[in-house]
């Protein structure tokens, strides 16, 4: 009696490219689902310091550094939260001004390209004349022109912020050339303090770097918001380092090329061009997600929100970037920092 056989299963090529486009596509929808699944459990995007955080870090891509328990810092704090009964102080916000707030160009060495980048991403701008340090051959004072972005919801983030919070401007800026930029951008005067490059100091570690001291105000209830974490670095635990904002980067968010490739769209995209409708509203799905995380009022404004709400603002800051350790390991002792 003869042996039954089991007949080979042959697939005709088209069949097998077939299934090698559906594989490529189930596998960029999951990398999208995944992409999605992160951004809703880490919706901040400033720098964290701490190591089980994939968040995105503004700052430089370094390791923190391995302390013993003897150099562990130790912040003494009350409750985590204020009590609704128990009065408590205004927060104070310190803001930096050029690539926090705006960033601005001069007008002359500006690339008509990306002002045009920046005006079709819809981005506020206008020019400005300011007044330079330097003089014309005559002895009288130089004008520049200055052409300014704003970042993007900059007025109603400051609207929202004053309502729980005293606004001062911290700028390494010659007040020549701020001033009437902070004049521009803070028409109802939100600003109850003003202050410029005079008032920074100098360090062995760095110079123009701001002193809160000089603000007289609870080290408890104020924070610092600048994209340069230098300028804090004589109270760290008091700073929130910041996205810098460019007009090269008009939509303010985290998403570049760079991270789009790491979808590797450009290999699933080339097949099947009857499959693009729903992969396509998948994509506009995850675009919509991140693109419109404004930095400012998406970002920021919660951050600052529920710093307000706490009796001392450094433990959280501190358990959110690590900035002393971030210091240390670029070379800025600890005593370099009182």
């Amino acid at each position: 009696m003869a042996e039954l056989t089991q007949p080979e299963v042959v697939y005709s090529p088209r069949s097998l490219q077939l299934w090698r486009t559906l594989w490529n596509w189930l596998a960029f929808l999951f990398q999208i689902f995944l992409q999605i699944l992160r951004a809703l459990g880490h919706l901040p995007l400033l720098s964290s310091s701490s190591s089980s955080s994939n968040s995105f870090k503004p700052l430089p891509v370094v390791e923190l550094l391995e302390t013993d328990s003897s150099d562990t810092l130790e912040i003494t704090a009350g409750p985590d939260s204020v009590p609704v009964d128990e009065p408590v102080k205004k927060l104070t916000v310190v803001l930096d001004l050029d690539e926090t707030l705006v960033c601005a160009y001069e007008t002359c060495s500006l690339p008509a390209i990306l002002r045009n980048q920046a005006t079709e991403a819809g981005l506020k701008w206008f020019e400005l004349e300011c007044v330079s340090s330097d003089k014309e051959c005559e002895g009288k004072p130089k004008i520049n022109y200055v052409t300014v972005f704003e970042r993007p919801g900059l007025a109603e983030f400051l609207k929202q912020l004053s309502e729980f919070a005293d606004l001062v401007l911290f700028t390494a800026g010659l007040e020549g050339y701020a001033k009437p930029l902070v004049d521009r951008i803070d028409t109802e005067n939100l600003f109850s303090l003003r202050l410029y490059r005079p008032s920074t100091i100098s360090t062995e570690y760095r110079e123009h770097v701001k002193d809160l001291s000089c603000l007289s105000k609870d080290p408890c209830r104020t924070v610092i918001v600048d994209n340069n974490p230098f300028s804090f670095l004589l109270q760290p635990l008091n700073g929130i380092p910041c996205v810098p904002f460019t007009a090269g980067q008009p939509y303010d968010t985290q998403v570049t090329i760079s991270k789009l490739q790491t979808l590797k769209m450009s290999s699933a995209i080339l097949f099947v061009p009857l499959l693009t409708s729903i992969p396509s509203l998948f994509l506009f799905i995850y675009l919509f997600i991140f693109l419109w995380l404004y930095q400012l009022l998406d970002v920021l404004l919660p951050l600052l929100k529920h710093l307000s709400n706490q009796k001392d603002v450094r433990p959280v800051l501190y358990e959110r970037f690590h900035m002393p350790e971030w210091f240390q390991k670029q070379g800025i002792p600890a005593s370099g920092r009182t």
